[in-house]
Formats: structure tokens, sequence, C-alpha cells
């Protein structure tokens, strides 16, 4: 009998709870350790602490981060279906993955895994179709669901330089009942062949792909990050990429400085 730790539901707990950044508002000041620091603070004085090399990486993904479409997740059960959907929202430059949890008995684990993309992203977690909908509702997102029905329309008829929300949902059964009563509509990826549709992963996929080049040929751009935001999201990067950073920062600052 497998132990707790090796389960499948375990897996997927663990592989959330890993993912994320710790979550923050997109500027401000930022908790290290007891204090509030602004992100400038924090970079300056992590900087010497990392090759000349590797900040510039940082900046340059941070560079290329987009708020304004967010991929949500609803129900997956397979640990390597969220750790590819994971991969494919940060390399195309997308900061937010939301995860609808739902109530499932059995989760099946996978070996595929995120590779470390997780961490670079805001993921939030939420119990239930309304409350993750009402929340990105109250942020002006419109909310679509990747489903086949009469009244869906191709997602390259979506203009995605709107804030958009794009819900894919469970292996088997597809986004839910509840979620498309929530969302503002259903787009489906158009096919050309037998195949009705496509793994999830590979729709997620597809889906992120098709919103970046739209905003692309539409803008012009696809990250719109504000200057603020960027300095703010950088400065987590930094927090990340730097072992016992609350400790270097604790040693390098005075207990006054902010």
């Amino acid at each position: 009998m497998p132990t707790e730790e090796a389960t499948p539901r375990h897996q997927m707990n663990r592989l959330l709870r890993r993912a994320g950044l710790p979550h923050a508002p997109d500027t401000g000041q930022l908790p290290v350790g007891d204090r509030l620091l602004s992100p400038r603070t924090v970079i300056e004085t992590l900087r010497p602490f990392m090759r000349a090399r590797r900040m510039e990486r940082l900046a340059s993904v941070v560079r290329q981060r987009t708020r304004t479409v967010i991929p949500v997740i609803e129900g997956l059960v397979n640990t390597g279906n969220v750790s590819a959907v994971m991969r494919s929202a940060e390399g195309l430059g997308y900061q937010e993955l939301h995860v609808v949890e739902g109530n499932h008995e059995r989760y099946k684990h996978s070996q595929r895994t995120a590779q470390g993309a997780g961490q670079w992203l805001d993921v939030h977690r939420w119990e239930t179709p309304a409350a993750c909908a009402d929340a990105l509702h109250a942020r002006g997102y419109q909310i679509l669901t990747l489903y086949l029905s009469d009244a869906a329309r191709p997602l390259t008829d979506v203009d995605c330089t709107q804030p958009t929300a794009l819900v894919v949902g469970n292996e088997k059964n597809g986004v839910t009942d509840a979620m498309r009563a929530a969302a503002d509509g259903d787009v489906v990826i158009p096919m050309h062949g037998f195949t009705e549709s496509f793994n999830v992963s590979v729709a997620a996929a597809l889906a992120l792909y098709q919103a970046q080049q739209d905003r692309l040929q539409r803008q012009g751009y696809h990250a719109d990050l504000s200057e603020a935001a960027q300095e703010h999201l950088l400065a987590r990067f930094c927090l990340q990429s730097v072992r016992h950073a609350a400790r270097i920062i604790d040693r390098e600052l005075p207990a006054t400085s902010s």
C-alpha cells in the first residue's frame, strides 16, 4: 500500500504548493522577513550576490511578461498535465495561472514535470468555479471556456488585447457546467482533421500561443507590465534566485532601511 507521500493526491498538492511566487500586489513594498522594503532596495541589495548574466536574464524575462491574458485550469487530475500547462504559460510570457481544484477522489501522477516553470508564476488556487470567476470578473476579465458548443466561436476571433481568462477543463469531461455558467462564452480551437479534440495540455498550449500571436498582430507587442510592476516582479525574482535572500538582506541593511 502506498504511503500518503506517494499517492497521486499528495503529488498534486505538492506540485501546487511548490508552484508560484509568494502572492503580492503588482507594486508597493515587499515583505522580507519582518520588514517592508522597496523593490529597488531588494534588487540593489541582492545584485552583488548574482552574476550579471543571471540578473540580465531575470530582467529580460520580466520585460516579456503580461497579466492581460490569464490561463485557468479547472479540475485537472493528472499532475503531468498541470505541469505541462505551467511550462506553456511560463514559456509564453504569462505571469498568472489560476487553478480550480474541484473535488476529485482520484488523481493521476505523471513523471512529467514543470521543470521549475511553476515557481516563476503567480499561481492562484480556487475551490469552486464561482469563486474563481467572481474574482476574475471583479478585476475586469472576460472569461472564455474552451468548450465545443453550438454557440462557441473560434478562438481566432477573440480580441486578446482585452483582459481575458482562458479556461481549459478536466481531461475526461472538460469544463464543468458551473464554470460555463459563470463564464462569458465558449471558444474553440479550429480543427481541420478527423480528430475532434486535443489533449488538454496541448489545447492549453495552442490557446495560449494563439492569444500571444493575436496580441502581437493587433498591437505589436505581447508584454505590457508597467515599469513599476516590472521592478516589483524583478525584485520578487531576485528573492527567488538568491539562497538565504532574507538573511542576506538582514545582514546587509540596517534595520531602519526601506
